[in-house]
């Protein structure tokens, strides 16, 4: 049996470091910020890049095309391994598109190889919970097919529960209207949003002021997590860490999970969303 690699987009969102310790290929997107083009990641500190965004900056972000895709996944193949890539939701951009062009290309090129691409239509933190979960699965002998379907049977189980602190952000990806940004912002009231069976965001709800909306993504993921064992919860914030940290508290009262893993968001996600953002991601039902 081949050997196989996990790679994943830079929208993971999980430390460099927890994915260079496994060994996780990452294939970035890129954003522009001030004139200046970097990859996911790399280019401008979280504070920095978080700041930027405060001072009324813009950025925009680029999708992963097809050439870049392929260039990225064939020297795993040339190595003699296969690929299962965990890619970033189709209903929030075209990467995973890309990859899946990619992914076949490369299939035919190498008809010895497997390469899978799958669209995990999920996000950020969301992305990272299946990996790490993909992960456990590797570790345990399972193949590249066991752990290409465990995908496909859980992805609709990752549970996106998040709250933004600025509605402008949202106003300027399509999500909410500019009246109701404005109005929102001018009461003080905070989006609930998760991400939906399309694996695009949808608001679900809105609390007025943010300790509230802080407690209600907790109480969310407590009510979608019962019967289901999360081993580990993890929290990304914009810039926030205090209030990361307050929300971590709650989890583990809660739900009695002390195994948890907070990040600060990517800069790619991050331009949607804006300084502030704060998310928590759990395995269960959705509501």
């Amino acid at each position: 049996m081949r050997d196989y690699v996990i790679t994943v987009n830079s929208t993971v969102d999980l430390p460099k470091e927890w994915l260079q310790e496994r060994n996780v290929p990452v294939i970035p997107l890129h954003y522009t910020i001030d004139g200046e083009t970097y990859p996911d990641m790399e280019g401008l500190t979280s504070k920095e890049f978080f700041d930027k965004l405060r001072e009324g900056k813009m950025s925009v972000t680029s999708q992963v095309n097809p050439e870049e895709a392929k260039e990225a996944l064939e020297p795993i193949i040339k190595e003699g391994k296969d690929v299962l890539h965990l890619g970033f939701s189709s209903g929030l951009s075209g990467t995973c598109n890309s990859m899946q062009i990619a992914a076949a290309e490369l299939a035919e090129e190498y008809p010895e190889a497997k390469v899978i691409a799958i669209d995990t239509l999920c996000a950020c933190l969301g992305e990272g919970l299946l990996l790490y979960k993909v992960l456990q699965l590797k570790e345990a002998g399972k193949t590249i097919d066991e752990a290409a379907q465990w995908v496909e049977d859980n992805k609709l189980h990752v549970c996106h529960n998040v709250t933004v602190d600025d509605l402008n952000h949202l106003h300027r990806g399509g999500r909410v209207s500019k009246a109701t940004a404005v109005v929102g912002t001018m009461v003080k009231i905070k989006p609930i949003i998760h991400v939906d069976n399309s694996g695009t965001l949808q608001v679900v709800g809105k609390e007025r002021g943010r300790k509230k909306s802080l407690n209600k993504i907790v109480d969310m993921a407590v009510e979608q997590s019962k019967g289901w064992d999360n081993d580990i919860i993890m929290i990304t914030h914009g810039d926030c860490i205090e209030e990361a940290e307050y929300v971590a508290s709650l989890v583990r009262e809660k739900m009695g999970v002390d195994n948890i893993l907070i990040n600060n968001i990517g800069t790619v996600i991050g331009s949607h969303t804006g300084p502030g953002v704060l998310a928590v991601f759990n395995m269960g039902n959705k509501r």
